[in-house]
């Protein structure tokens, strides 16, 4: 039996998630919630995800869907998500952290999604994150400032 993934994405009022290939915005307080739900998992990512990052995400397992990539050091590549989810050891939580297209590949896997709704319009963006209000509710909120809104979504039964 396969355990559900988790995923986590910050995504703006228009459903932006990307622009350029980053993040459209820069939060501290986001940044350091999602180092704290994500340390001690895997995260898995897009390659577009993986070639945003500075260096490997650590204290995480970092594992790259891509057809094309090389493994570096601090990573693993899959060929597929049906891939990597072989290889996950029965202790371990997955986490999916982008992109667009992988969030769209995986969301039908994911039990509980943490999503920072950014408390700003983006003009321009080039991923986006998937409509959940149907498959999901939300359980709590974690945080709300000026800035954000960190909610956990649970799958409906």
């Amino acid at each position: 039996m396969k355990r559900p993934f988790k995923a986590i994405v910050a995504v703006s009022q228009n459903g932006v998630i990307g622009k350029n290939g980053d993040l459209p915005w820069r939060l501290a307080e986001d940044l350091k919630w999602f180092k704290k739900i994500t340390m001690g998992h895997v995260v898995l990512m897009g390659r577009k995800t993986w070639d945003s990052l500075p260096f490997p995400l650590p204290g995480r397992k970092n594992w790259v869907i891509s057809r094309s990539l090389e493994k570096k050091e601090g990573m693993q590549v899959f060929g597929s998500i049906e891939e990597a989810e072989k290889n996950l050891r029965p202790e371990e939580q997955i986490f999916v952290i982008g992109g667009g297209e992988i969030y769209a590949q995986t969301i039908a896997k994911c039990r509980e999604i943490y999503v920072t709704e950014v408390l700003q319009s983006v003009k321009d963006g080039d991923a986006f994150f998937p409509s959940i209000e149907e498959d999901f509710k939300v359980e709590e909120i974690l945080d709300e400032n000026e800035a954000f809104i960190l909610r956990r979504w649970i799958r409906k039964l």
